[in-house]
Order: structure tokens, then sequence, then C-alpha cells
């Protein structure tokens, strides 16, 4: 009798990592489910197409073991001046085996080696992140609750607030590049597609210089705003007050902190604080770009 052999499966940590596609959104958000989130199949569906995502199958047939999604920024032809890690999740039943540092180091250092890096990190990934080089530059507080309006927006005659047309579209990735400090063109031309509202703030006593813009894009029972960016806080109360009287959602957003001014009028409307996530950053002095204008993230996976 021929006695068979035993094979050995392989470590959870020797398993290959692939491309993912948008033929894993389902697979994707499953995972998103499976750690207590929500499914997010449109963030999902927006991060594969402008992004590159990457995970590793799960032994047991069920789906993914572990994602996560990679947002490169900057002149293709010179290469991205900064990538942005997001989504970075691993399925419960495989957690704490090491594979989320697996997954985190092939993409630092194999993936995107000697690119500078960004991530927001919750309190529970910020230890590895350490362990792996990164550092906290800032801080992002995650608000969310029904918007009381306040009166109109435009309230002090010299911002004009109003929805984003085609022809809006160059003016608006000049000013994107401007602020975020590294083009985003194949980001910001889905805006349109993605988000349920897109509107844009124009200074009204000159010649019309676009001041800012913002976005609405649908979430489970919300509408999350994002990007947000504007030359001061009057337009971005204008730009958020616009956004709030077009729906009857609650509003999310993710606001840098040191926009105190912000989050407290955002709060005295109604909206309460959820989370704080650390910005991190690697291998960049610090993330290029004029915070003072940037408001609010696209979403926290892209920085």
């Amino acid at each position: 009798m021929i006695q068979s052999e035993l094979v050995t499966p392989p470590h959870i940590t020797d398993l290959p990592i692939r491309a993912l596609t948008v033929d894993d959104l389902h697979r994707c958000a499953d995972l998103s489910e499976d750690r207590g989130w929500l499914r997010e199949e449109h963030r999902w569906g927006l991060l594969l197409a402008a992004g590159d995502g990457y995970g590793v199958d799960a032994p047991d047939g069920r789906g993914l073991a572990a994602a996560c999604v990679v947002t490169r920024y900057g002149a293709a032809h010179a290469g991205p001046e900064i990538a942005a890690i997001g989504m970075v999740l691993v399925a419960d039943r495989y957690a704490r085996r090491g594979l989320g540092r697996r997954l985190m180091t092939h993409i630092c250092d194999d993936v995107l080696k000697g690119v500078p890096l960004t991530l927001h990190a919750t309190p529970y990934g910020r230890p590895l992140y350490e362990e792996l080089g990164f550092e906290t530059t800032g801080r992002a507080e995650m608000l969310a609750g029904p918007f009381r309006p306040d009166g109109a927006p435009d309230s002090d005659g010299t911002t004009r607030v109003r929805p984003a047309t085609a022809s809006d579209l160059p003016r608006i990735l000049r000013l994107d590049a401007e602020v975020f400090g590294a083009d985003r063109t194949h980001m910001i031309t889905r805006l349109p597609a993605f988000a349920d509202q897109l509107v844009v703030a124009e200074d009204r006593t000159g010649d019309g210089t676009l001041t800012g813009y913002a976005a609405a894009w649908p979430n489970a029972h919300t509408h999350v705003i994002g990007p947000l960016i504007a030359h001061d806080i009057a337009t971005a109360q204008s730009l958020i007050t616009t956004i709030a009287l077009g729906t009857d959602r609650p509003l999310r957003t993710d606001v840098d902190v040191r926009h105190e001014e912000l989050v407290a009028w955002l709060k005295d409307r109604g909206l309460g604080s959820v989370a704080f996530n650390a910005v991190m950053i690697r291998d960049v002095p610090g993330l290029p770009g004029d915070w003072t204008r940037r408001w609010a993230p696209l979403t926290l996976a892209t920085g």
C-alpha cells in the first residue's frame, strides 16, 4: 500500500499577494463587513478604479484574507510624488497573525520603495505603522450627524457657491493641484460620476476666481463631504451649507484638527465627534501643498 504524503498548508504570511481589480469589489466589501465596517461598495469602486489594490486570498476559499489600496499622485511621466495607503484590512479570523505586517511591508518596501508615503491610522493600526517607519504629522477628527443650517450660504456677499459644470473641471484641477501639492487628475476627474453633489465657490467681487470646491458622496445613510478645499473658513462654511441644503441625509466629514474654528462650527450645527485618526508620513518631511486651504480629504483612504 502506498502511503499518501501529508501536505502542510502554507503559513498565512507565506501566501502570495496579488493585484486586486474592480472584479474584487464584492470581496473587498465583504472584508469590510467582516471587520465591522460599512460595506462601502461605492468607495471601494472608486479606489479600485483610480488606485492599485493589493490582497491575499483566504486559504479557506472564503474571499480575501487581507487587502489594501494604494493611490499614487504626481505627474505620470515623472513617477508619483506621493502615494496614499488606505483600507488596510485583515479578516477577523486571520487577525494578529502577522498578515497585516506582511502586506504593509510588501507595499512599503517593494511596491513603493523610495516613494514618499502617507496614510490615516486608527489607534489600533498606529503601532504597526510606527514600527514600519511612519511618523505622525497631524490628526483628523471624524464628525457626523444631521446638519442644522444657520442661514443661507453666501451671507458675506463676496462668495458665490453653485453646482459645478463641465467647464469648471480644468479650474478645479488647477486649484486642487495647487492646494494638495500633487496632481490628482485621475481621482478628481471621477468626482462628477462618484459624487451626488459637486459645488464650486467663486469670488464675485473680482474676476470670478475659483476660491474653493467640495463634493458630497453617498455612504450608507450619510453624505460624506470631501474633498473640501477653500481659501478661508467663510468659503468652507458656504460650501458645506450649500451641500447640506441639497440633501436630507446626515453629513459626515474628516476635518484637520488644526481647523479648530470649523470643527466648532460643525459641532454647533449638529455634527458630533466620532473618532480621531492620526495623519502619518514616511520618507517625506511633511505633506506637500497648503494645509490652510485643505479642510477635509476626499476619503481617509486617499490622503
